[in-house]
């Protein structure tokens, strides 16, 4: 009789769970049928630990652990403290020595021991640490010689450096596999970001926060920006593969690495290759084998000029990735449609669209904007910081100029964010936003470490904000904001696919997880923490489903659309009505740490503290 209680009891809660999913299914689909606009604001090279792991209430460095995430050397060691080679983190100077690390084969001096470190009580917004645009020095600019801002240095992010750094989920070796090496565990404090500070004001709009969302790809902005449109990695057409300055393909180590780095040196030595392309199946003359377990083919996965205007000028034929022929999100609205537009900064300079909203240069050649590329060739006058690979659109037969469809298409979907922007300022009665807009600030303002200051794009993507908000878009809209992929920089939280973790995931990702949030009526606070797992790909399933379109492959099918802000289980998210407070920065007053009592929304038991390092 128990026995028959038990099945009975187990059959109902089954049934029961199956029918509240169902429900809630068909009430997200519901809330996405009453979206008339998606707006998608796509920023630079962040992880969610590096900016948004203070916020509060989500699963950020407050609920790390940090015995899982210390990082290791190249043979698996723990380091006693992190090197640094940005010029205003060295030790002894500027910095003062307060460790050595001679658990590898170099010793060094560092300021850091081995974990996450706060990076605002030494590079603070206001430190005059950026480049000149359009310079991009190795190691950074030194405070005080610099333009404002805050600028660190770049830190590497590409596609096998970043698997290596994941170490199959560890978390353990961002600081081994980095050019930067321990600028990778630097964090920002969240509560100074404009973006915190906008989003608890007192008339703040609705939003949600998802802090289970991951870069679609591994690796840099190219593969992520194709992931974004196309929820594929593309490949190279007719690929050279014969060992030559042509041949594109990546050679890796046996550890999978395709360079040498401070504190990471190949058992292959200069054998390895760091170029565009997957490494070769068969590599060519000269080049050595490719490891089993390695992605291999002709995959495009770095940084690779198009084969149309704009593309970097002197980029020769051999090296622009041929026009892709795969479906995108675009054609998929075209074909129902739906109107749509890629609004890029910078884009009527870069792309010779005279007189259009955001073109500078005149109205006759030479190109005249004091910020243009010195090598510009007019009508294409691109900005100094304008990113040619991060106009995804731009690399398909779909946009080729040279055609009729071409010319309509690059006419009607491909336009300068000026234009967005004078669309939000002129629907003060009625909404003009097409129902799906992407957002792609230029480089002074996408937030990208080396190039850009973190502080400063954060403020335009306020005021992008502001703008949706206060149109008449703002009651039927959902407004996207999230970052392409990790710069380089540590998180704490596995993604999908690494060391045996369940959800969708292939050769190419996820990886590192971003930050995500999300702005929409119909949220169920005025700040909801969403721990549903998403990844890049999630924004055009989100599309697709709200439009009614078919997947473009495997992983847009896979993964869960951004409605769960709307309606989860429990488990999935928490609404907030207020956030707890965080220490303000100027508290500290010189304390060489701080600690935090440690909150996880997934692990409530867990207690103890937290203490970063503020230098």
């Amino acid at each position: 009789m128990h026995r028959l209680v038990a099945v009975m009891s187990v059959a109902l809660t089954i049934a029961a769970t199956a029918g509240s999913s169902a429900a809630n299914t068909q009430a997200r689909g519901a809330y996405l049928r009453k979206l008339s606009h998606i707006v998608v604001i796509y920023e630079e090279n962040h992880s969610f630990d590096n900016l948004y792991g203070l916020w509060g209430d989500v699963d950020g460095v407050e609920t790390a652990d940090f015995s899982h995430t210390l990082q290791v050397n190249q043979d698996g060691s723990l380091f006693a403290c992190l090197e640094q080679v940005d010029v205003n983190l060295t030790a002894p100077s500027p910095l003062a020595r307060v460790c050595t690390d001679s658990t590898s084969a170099r010793t060094f001096e560092s300021h850091f021991p081995n974990s996450p470190w706060l990076i605002d009580p030494l590079i603070p917004p206001t430190a005059t640490t950026c480049p000149a645009e359009g310079d991009h020095p190795p190691n950074g600019v030194l405070k005080g010689s610099g333009l404002p801002g805050g600028c660190t240095r770049d830190l590497v992010h590409r596609y096998y450096q970043e698997i290596y750094q994941l170490n199959k989920g560890r978390q353990d070796r961002y600081v081994t596999g980095s050019d930067a090496a321990g600028l990778a565990m630097g964090i920002y404090h969240t509560p100074s970001r404009p973006i915190y500070i906008y989003l608890h004001g007192a008339a703040h709009p609705n939003y949600a926060i998802a802090d289970a969302f991951f870069a679609g790809a591994f690796g840099g902005s190219f593969l992520n920006h194709q992931m974004l449109i196309s929820a594929t990695a593309p490949k190279w057409a007719g690929a050279v593969n014969d060992g030559s300055a042509n041949d594109l393909h990546s050679v890796v180590d046996g550890n999978g690495m395709p360079n040498n780095y401070p504190l990471y040196v190949s058992p292959a030595g200069s054998a390895v290759k760091d170029l565009a392309l997957t490494a070769s199946c068969s590599p060519g003359p000269g080049r050595d084998p490719t490891p089993g377990g390695v992605t291999c083919g002709d995959y495009a996965v770095n940084t690779v000029q198009p084969t149309f205007q704009p593309f970097a000028p002197g980029t020769s034929a051999a090296k622009q990735l041929p026009p892709l022929e795969n479906a995108t999100i675009g054609d998929e609205l075209i074909s129902r449609g739906v109107d749509w537009a890629w609004y890029s900064g910078g884009w009527s300079n870069a792309n010779g669209d005279v007189g259009a909203p955001g073109w500078s240069n005149g109205s006759a050649a030479p190109c005249s904007d004091e910020n243009v590329l010195p090598d510009a060739v007019w009508p294409n006058c691109p900005d100094k910081l304008f990113q040619f690979h991060h106009q995804p659109f731009n690399y398909y037969a779909a946009f080729d100029p040279s055609t009729t469809r071409g010319k309509a298409n690059r006419r009607g979907h491909l336009k300068d964010e000026v234009e967005f922007v004078q669309l939000a300022s002129s629907s003060t009665e009625k909404c003009r936003f097409k129902p799906v807009s992407f957002i792609k600030p230029i480089g002074e303002e996408n937030q990208h470490p080396g190039y850009a200051s973190a502080s400063l794009g954060d403020r335009h993507l306020v005021d992008l904000l502001k703008a949706i908000e206060a149109s008449a878009c703002a009651s039927n809209t959902m407004v996207v904001v999230t970052y392409d992929e990790f710069g380089g920089q540590w998180d704490h939280v596995p993604p999908p696919g690494q060391g045996g973790i369940p959800g969708p995931h292939d050769a190419f990702g996820p990886g590192t997880r971003v930050p995500a949030l999300i702005l929409a009526p119909g949220l169920r606070g005025r700040f909801v923490v969403d721990h549903a797992e998403h990844d890049t790909t999630s924004i055009i399933a989100t599309i697709e489903h709200r439009f009614d379109l078919k997947p473009l492959g495997v992983r847009d099918a896979q993964v869960r659309d951004l409605a769960s802000v709307f309606v989860a289980s429990p488990a999935d998210s928490s609404i907030h009505g207020r956030r707890r407070a965080v220490p303000k920065i100027t508290a500290w007053r010189g304390t060489t740490r701080v600690e935090y009592t440690r909150k996880s929304p997934r692990k409530p038991g867990l207690k103890g503290n937290v203490s970063l390092h503020t230098g």
